[in-house]
């Protein structure tokens, strides 16, 4: 049993440090991301020096972090966007299943697992980290991007799809029956469906309950509807993140424009000790045996994010530029990839699975954060370099049409 004084020395230390690798990582232009799971993974379980004390409050901060990203990302949206963008790119959400599922169940396969274990390892490939992106897409101020609605519509087919998803999964490592497991995922997409159609229909009542003059009620208002819709539809077998992003988006003008001003410190506080979270329960004796395995499914799966995205974007008639950042922003992994991988290793599936997910997921949502950065710039620096390679073909600018230059690319 610890002291509350040992509690508050190291959730002290854990947020001063956090500050300080922040800072460090603004010096570089840099997202801080990937040191503060470097950070997590230095002080926690079996590393420099494992925290114990403070553990149980981390996870629930790292809870509300997950849930205060998506809730920002869903105030920038209204819910007839998300409607707008679901309609339009449904093909997406296809094409990125087929390209990001089957390398983790072939890979299982190969590896001879087991049918069950590539179902498994098919869903810890396939889904990018909300959670992580969101945090990219606004250190790098791209929020407002055109290519932006593209990588949220993606990102909302994936978390949708767990609805369906974890409780097949969830069956399927219990040696659950058909019976059973058909109503699991009836209940989950009863109320995926009540929260989505909630937030559509009744979102301007929404709005209007939650308004408030006074900075501190709508908070209080927020912050409480936001966990706890989060809260129900966890219960429900539904993404809390989910929850919270239609949250956001049933909210609209002035309130939306007030929460987003008065959670930003807030989310920052807590998304930073979610990442932390994930570093702390990474074990790095676990990760040698299998990091060839997971460094060779990282790259195959980088790769065919990268052309989800481009894909994607260039279907909605984003610019070269923004196909290119479009996809290099959905190549992390993270939050629900932990969760499918934890589902196997708590029924036994298969010992191999859990540290292969663990250095996989490790791998991706460190260089997630890079390939966002810089997958546009040595994407057009190769085409250049190969343009230019070809010495029978005139050199010639790039010409840009009048109607693409006058936006933002």
């Amino acid at each position: 049993m610890h002291s509350s004084g040992v509690l508050l020395i190291e959730f002290g230390a854990i947020i001063l440090g956090l500050g300080l690798l922040g800072r460090a990582a603004a010096r570089f232009r840099l997202s801080p991301i990937p040191l503060y799971l470097l950070a997590g993974l230095a002080f926690g379980e079996g590393g420099l020096l494992p925290l114990g004390a403070s553990e149980e409050f981390v996870a629930t901060g790292a809870e509300i972090g997950v849930i205060l990203l998506l809730l920002m990302l869903g105030l920038e949206y209204t819910a007839g966007d998300l409607v707008t963008n679901l309609k339009a790119h449904y093909p997406a959400g296809l094409v990125d299943c087929a390209l990001n599922a089957l390398p983790g169940a072939a890979a299982a396969l190969l590896l001879g697992w087991g049918p069950v274990a590539a179902v498994v390892l098919a869903g810890v490939t396939w889904i990018s980290s909300s959670g992580v992106i969101a945090k990219v897409l606004g250190d790098l101020g791209r929020v407002g991007n055109r290519e932006t609605p593209v990588i949220l519509s993606v990102l909302v087919l994936e978390d949708l799809a767990m609805a369906v998803y974890l409780p097949i999964v969830t069956a399927l490592v219990a040696g659950a029956g058909l019976l059973a497991g058909s109503m699991t995922l009836a209940i989950a997409l009863g109320a995926a469906g009540l929260v989505l159609f909630v937030a559509v229909r009744y979102g301007r009542l929404i709005s209007r309950f939650v308004s408030s003059d006074d900075p501190e009620k709508l908070l209080l208002v927020v912050l409480g509807l936001t966990i706890l819709v989060a809260g129900v539809a966890q219960q429900l077998q539904v993404s809390a993140a989910v929850g919270a992003f239609l949250v956001g988006i049933a909210l609209s003008g002035e309130v939306a424009e007030g929460a987003h001003q008065l959670l930003s410190p807030l989310r920052d506080l807590f998304a930073a000790i979610f990442f932390v979270f994930f570093g702390l329960h990474t074990d790095p004796a676990s990760i040698p045996p299998v990091l060839l395995p997971a460094l060779a499914l990282a790259v195959v799966t980088a790769l065919t994010k990268v052309a989800t995205g481009y894909w994607a974007a260039r279907r909605a008639g984003i610019s070269v530029k923004g196909r290119w950042r479009a996809g290099g922003a959905l190549v992390a992994r993270g939050e629900f990839s932990i969760v499918i991988a934890g589902l196997a290793v708590t029924a036994g599936v298969e010992s191999s699975l859990g540290p292969l997910a663990t250095a996989y997921v490790l791998i991706l949502v460190i260089l997630g954060p890079l390939t966002a950065r810089y997958t546009e710039p040595l994407a057009l620096w190769w085409t250049r370099r190969r343009s230019t390679g070809h010495r029978d073909a005139p050199e010639a600018p790039a010409q840009v049409p009048e109607a693409e230059a006058s936006v933002r690319d």
